[in-house]
């Protein structure tokens, strides 16, 4: 079992990549090979819209780094995308990233079958962490993945998404921020019940 995180935040082993780890983390306990991809460190070139994928399960781009990828999702039985909110929405580097996997989408949906998830950070408590989120569980779905979300299924809803936020508090009008996604506790469960979501979904999956 493998399950591959994809960062798509400018800011390579930040806040988005520790819940990336987070999840992977508990992944790897319950015996899945993980690995994270950092966008930033690939040259992924911009989509042309030269149409050519509409006939063939293809991409017309060549030298970039997004065959490599591509090949890498394809391997995993897990894919969970990782993204910090940029106006109510997914980082460029994030979206780029979509954006080129459009011919594995297009005449048929190589990644169907897979298990998804995803996970975000905004600065605000309520700073367009589901916006982001439902353009990655969108992408995720259209693809053909199976997305789970992080509620334990032993008890009661305690975290709708893995969404994390650095405001911590205000106290006397003044805002007091955490240092670390790491500080926001129900974030970081949220992150390690949806690890353990992605496994037993595709452990049940393999049977």
């Amino acid at each position: 079992m493998k399950i591959i995180a994809v960062n798509g935040s400018h800011r390579k082993g930040k806040n988005t990549a520790l819940m990336l780890n987070t999840v992977l983390e508990e992944a790897a306990a319950q015996g899945a090979a993980v690995e994270l991809l950092e966008l930033s460190d690939y040259n992924i070139k911009h989509c042309l819209s030269c149409n050519k994928c509409l006939g063939r399960p293809q991409c017309s781009i060549t030298d970039d780094d997004m065959a490599g990828i591509a090949e890498k999702l394809l391997e995993a039985d897990g894919i969970v995308l990782g993204s910090p909110v940029y106006w109510a929405n997914v980082t460029a580097l994030m979206k780029n990233f979509m954006d080129r996997t459009r011919y594995m989408h297009m005449t048929q949906n190589m990644l169907a079958g897979k298990v998804g998830a995803a996970v975000t950070i905004a600065g605000l408590r309520n700073g367009g962490q589901e916006m982001a989120l439902r353009m990655m569980e969108f992408f995720l779905t259209a693809q053909g993945l199976l997305v789970v979300d992080p509620r334990g299924q032993e008890g009661p809803i305690m975290y709708g998404a893995a969404a994390g936020s650095l405001l911590a508090d205000v106290q006397d009008g003044k805002i007091l921020w955490r240092k670390s996604i790491m500080e926001d506790e129900a974030a970081i469960l949220a992150c390690r019940q949806l690890g353990r979501n992605m496994v037993n979904l595709i452990s049940k999956l393999k049977k």
